[in-house]
């Protein structure tokens, strides 16, 4: 038999060498990569682990993510065996076909050649007998894995059931404290609240006793002794009567004094007019006659003046024509002086007897509402350029750093910064709001004749007014008054 009639093996086998050195590397590959119950066995411990450190409420709602992402897994391994098992059994089955096709051709070949090329061939044969042995006991120790995988996942499955069965219990157990935690509470805070309740009864009924007896002793004390406080306020009472009764008095004594020293000047003439009044900021000076027959004042012209206590010219008060006037606070620390024109051609002349005084704390308010920048007044309008006003309502006087307003709301009257030509005094007719009246000339062609709540109101708006002005260079006066800026 010639060798040319043999038929090519190589073309339809792989050589033997090459195809056993890839199952050689096969095998290496798999002993080194990891198993499926290695993977489980960790997957347990950490689990394990967890449960250890969590409480009941983490390793509840821990556990039951675990146990989902378990179950994906082992869902996963099951789907993976089932497709390995496959594939496997039919990687078997063509290998199991393979064998058999090469011990039979390498069977034919041996009975048709001879010498090397046989002993080639009986190598080949011990070599696929060799690969055939491999295959075989990897296969059994695949299913053995196999077999072990299965039973880690049956006790997975188990551990995951007790724990699950542990969560739950202790859940119940927490849940059946935290209710007997809850009902304890409310007894205590029922207890609490009866006892609460008993103790206020208690203690109103004791504060009620205690009121009782207070004044039964209050009554049997002002029953058997007068009360200090109520005798010092008597005797407090009776002072100041007193003392109203003795500056009385004096300012009697003082006018009749001045009036027998203007005697002995004008060569015994007698004095035929007086001032009365509290010689003091805030109250209206009144001009009087001593005898009830001498002329009647309203047949009289009157002129009010201010005298420097130096001694040196008076100054005409414009407008201060009537025989009541009201001093405001240019007259402080300066007499005030009344000339009576008779129908008969005669000039009387009354005085103060004494300068003007301030009025007690007036000069302390305006430092405060200077201080705070300006202040509020309730006014009413009583004359607007002359004219009277025939609806007297309420308005506001705002005084301020910059400006002086009058307003009703929002409607405006008006408002005008300090300037020269701004006029500001007292009231200077007569009548009886004389002392709470007030004079604003806002510009030129607008005037006001404003009645304010108190004459302590009006003296404050006037000093207040003054005080800002002044920070402008600007000194706030009467028609035709001479005033001077402070340094």
């Amino acid at each position: 038999m010639q060798k040319n009639g043999i038929p090519a093996v190589s073309g339809d086998v792989p050589s033997l060498p090459s195809w056993a050195h890839r199952a050689e590397h096969e095998v290496s590959d798999d002993d080194v990569s990891p198993t499926k119950k290695e993977e489980v066995a960790r997957e347990a411990a950490e689990l394990v682990a967890q449960q250890k450190r969590l409480s009941v409420r983490d390793l509840a709602s821990k556990f039951e993510r675990g146990q989902a992402a378990a179950q994906a897994a082992a869902a996963q391994v099951a789907a993976e065996h089932a497709t390995h098992k496959k594939v496997r059994e039919t990687t078997v089955v063509g290998k199991e076909a393979v064998f058999k096709k090469l011990r039979g051709l390498l069977n034919d070949l041996r009975l048709r050649v001879a010498g090397r090329n046989k002993d080639d061939i009986e190598e080949g044969l011990k070599a696929v007998e060799s690969l055939s042995e491999l295959f075989t006991q990897r296969e059994s120790e695949l299913a053995q894995e196999r077999e072990e995988v299965r039973k880690m996942a049956a006790l997975f499955k188990q551990a995951s059931d007790d724990a699950k069965t542990m969560v739950e219990e202790a859940r119940a157990v927490a849940h059946n404290e935290i209710e007997a935690a809850k009902a304890t509470a409310a007894k205590v805070e029922a207890a609490l609240h009866e006892q609460e309740q008993i103790w206020t009864a208690a203690e109103k009924k004791e504060l009620e006793d205690l009121k009782r007896e207070a004044q039964e002793a209050r009554r049997i004390k002002m029953l058997h002794e007068s009360s200090k406080a109520m005798d010092m306020e008597h005797q407090i009472d009776g002072l100041r009567q007193q003392l109203a009764e003795k500056a009385g008095e004096v300012m009697k004594l003082r006018k009749e004094l001045d009036a027998l020293k203007r005697q002995g000047q004008d060569g015994g003439k007698q004095q035929l007019y007086q001032i009365t009044g509290h010689e003091h900021l805030g109250t209206t000076l009144s001009i009087g006659a001593v005898d009830e027959k001498l002329s009647d004042l309203s047949l009289c012209s009157v002129q009010w003046y201010r005298i420097a206590t130096d001694g040196s010219s008076p100054d005409v008060i414009s407008g201060a024509i009537r025989p009541q006037y009201a001093p405001e606070p240019f007259d402080v620390g300066k007499f005030l002086r009344a000339e009576i024109s008779l129908s008969n051609g005669k000039v009387e002349a009354v005085q103060t007897s004494g300068p003007i005084d301030p009025a007690p704390g007036l000069e302390k308010y305006v430092e405060i509402l200077v201080s705070k920048g300006g202040a509020q007044f309730n006014t009413r309008i009583v004359l607007k350029n002359g004219e009277i006003v025939e609806k007297q309502s309420l308005h506001t006087l705002d005084v301020n750093k910059n400006r002086i307003k009058l307003h009703k709301g929002r409607t405006v009257k008006a408002k005008e910064n300090y300037s020269a030509s701004m006029q500001l005094c007292g009231a200077r007719g007569g009548g009886d709001s004389a002392a709470q009246g007030l004079f604003w000339v806002a510009k030129k062609g607008l005037t006001f004749m404003l009645v304010l709540e108190s004459e302590r109101e009006r003296n404050a708006a006037i000093l207040l007014a003054r005080k800002f002005s002044k920070l402008g260079n600007i000194q706030l006066g009467g028609p035709d008054d001479v005033v001077h800026l402070e340094p």
